[in-house]
């Protein structure tokens, strides 16, 4: 009789219920881990896209800069031109820049300064597709970024630029 009357005072938790408790918890962590770790996953994403976007621009600014400053073309093709920069109101001396890109997708644009003493620089990478169109004084430029791999355009800028110097 003593014994009976122990067993029904004594309060706690059966294997059972606190099973339940324990997957009931697991659930809700497994749910917040999946909503911020693709929270995460889209903000990294969104970052990527917005340094290559900020990226494509300062090469779009680049060529556009020194397409409009030149004097001259000396070669033009679909994927490359070279043009000759004038000596700017006495300062500093002329040069040749090209602006070049292989063709092969994901291969960087090259820009290389092919006089005085210059060199090869990286201007962007990621390019799926740059397109030079040559009329007279005016160049159009496509410029085609394909940052996920994806073999599809993320960044799509296009621009005409009027030669000053011409």
């Amino acid at each position: 009789m003593k014994l009976l009357k122990l067993k029904k005072h004594q309060n706690g938790l059966t294997i059972i219920e606190l099973m339940v408790v324990v997957i009931i918890l697991s659930l809700i962590t497994l749910g917040l881990v999946t909503i911020f770790s693709g929270g995460i996953r889209s903000w990294i994403t969104a970052q990527s896209q917005l340094k290559a976007q900020r990226n494509a621009r300062q090469a779009m600014d680049r060529m556009v800069k020194e397409l409009r400053l030149s004097e001259s073309v000396k070669t033009s093709n679909l994927h490359n031109i070279e043009v000759t920069i004038p000596e700017l109101n006495g300062v500093g001396s002329g040069y040749d820049v090209s602006y070049s890109w292989s063709g092969t997708v994901h291969d960087p644009v090259n820009r290389v300064i092919t006089s005085g003493g210059g060199g090869t620089n990286i201007l962007i990478d990621n390019v799926l597709k740059l397109e030079f169109d040559h009329k007279s004084s005016r160049v159009n430029i496509l410029l085609q970024i394909d940052v996920d791999h994806d073999n599809s355009a993320d960044i799509s800028l296009s621009t005409s630029v009027d030669f000053r110097n011409f």
